[in-house]
C-alpha cells in the first residue's frame, strides 16, 4: 500500500509535535484500533482528526497534478480511500459509543476535573446533549406521561447501561511496563502482578489497563 507521504511534497503536519504524514496516519491507525476495541468512549482527538482531514485535502490536491494513466495515480487514490475509510470508521465508533452511553459520557465530562483533557469534541458534546434531549422528550411522549405521577420521572444514568469495563481486551505492549496489578478471577485467587515486555501481546481485563491505553503504553489490537 502506498506511503501517505507519497504525495505530501515533503511537508509536516503539527499535531502537539512535528509528525511525517507516515506517522500522522498511524497515529489515526492507533486511535481508530484503541476506540474500537475498547468498552468505553476514549478521550477525543479532534486535533489528530483535523490534521489527517488536512492531509487528505493535500494528497488529493497533488493526485491532481498526476499525469492520466499515470499506474500510480490508482494507487495513491486507493491510500486517500483508506485513509477516510479509518477516518470514518474512528469517528463512526465514537457516535455509536455516544448513542449507547450518552448519559454516562455526559456524566463523565461533567464530573473531569479542571485541566483533564475532554472526552468528547464540542460537535460530540452538542450532540449528546441533543441525544439526551430528544431520548428524555420521546419517552415522555410515548410511556411517561400515561404512567401515574410517581413514576414519570426517569434517572437515564439507572436506566442506560454503563461501559462494561471488566471485558476482556487483546492488546500489544509498546513501553515495558512493570508491577501491573491483576485482579482475581475467583475469590480463591490472590492479586498478582505482571510485567509486560515490550511488543509482547496479552489478553487482559481493560479495567486493568485502560490507564496504560490512554498513556499510549499499550495498543489494542
Amino acid at each position: 500500500m502506498a506511503d501517505a507521504g507519497d504525495l505530501s511534497g515533503g511537508e509536516e503536519v503539527q499535531e502537539e509535535e512535528v509528525m511525517t504524514p507516515a506517522e500522522l496516519i498511524n497515529k489515526l491507525e492507533e486511535a481508530w484500533l484503541n476506540e474500537k476495541f475498547s468498552p468505553e468512549l476514549l478521550e477525543n482527538k479532534s486535533e489528530l482528526v483535523e490534521c489527517v482531514m488536512e492531509q487528505i485535502t493535500h494528497m488529493e490536491e497533488n493526485l491532481q497534478r498526476v499525469r492520466k494513466g499515470d499506474v500510480k495515480a490508482s494507487v495513491h487514490r486507493m491510500e486517500i480511500d483508506r485513509i477516510r475509510f479509518v477516518l470514518s470508521s474512528y469517528l463512526r465508533s465514537r457516535l455509536q459509543k455516544i448513542e449507547r452511553f450518552f448519559p454516562h459520557v455526559l456524566e463523565k465530562e461533567k464530573s473531569r476535573a479542571d485541566g483533564d483533557p475532554s472526552f468528547l469534541s464540542p460537535e460530540e458534546f452538542a450532540f449528546a446533549k441533543e441525544y439526551l434531549a430528544n431520548t428524555e422528550v420521546y419517552l415522555r411522549n410515548v410511556a411517561l406521561k400515561h404512567m401515574p405521577p410517581n413514576l414519570q420521572n426517569i434517572d437515564m444514568l439507572k436506566a442506560v447501561p454503563e461501559p462494561c469495563l471488566d471485558s476482556f481486551v487483546f492488546l500489544r505492549v509498546k513501553e515495558r511496563q512493570e508491577n501491573i496489578l491483576v485482579e482475581p478471577e475467583t475469590d480463591e485467587q490472590r492479586e498478582y502482578v505482571v510485567d509486560l515486555d515490550e511488543g509482547s501481546q496479552h489478553l487482559m481485563r481493560y479495567r486493568t489497563i485502560s490507564p496504560l491505553v490512554a498513556s499510549g503504553a499499550v495498543q489494542l489490537i
